[in-house]
């Protein structure tokens, strides 16, 4: 089962939530597929919103898969 937690503005952005819960922020796109969300801004959040995380996982390297510098 699938960790849940509760967001809200004051958590300004999955960037700051993907590096609090699973120590790497550029990993907020995890969260942002488990949870159909497509803005990693927070800010709209007027209320708590209850999302769920993956599974921490150190073998994936840190950015968005397929998206190169």
């Amino acid at each position: 089962m699938a960790t849940t937690i509760k967001v809200t503005a004051a958590d300004v952005s999955l960037y700051h939530v993907a590096a609090a819960q699973l120590g790497d922020a550029t990993q907020w796109w995890r969260i942002a597929q488990l949870n159909g969300i497509t803005d990693p801004d927070l800010s709209t959040f007027v209320t708590p919103v209850q999302i769920a995380l993956p599974t921490v996982d150190s073998s994936l390297s840190s950015g968005v898969p397929g998206v190169s510098a």
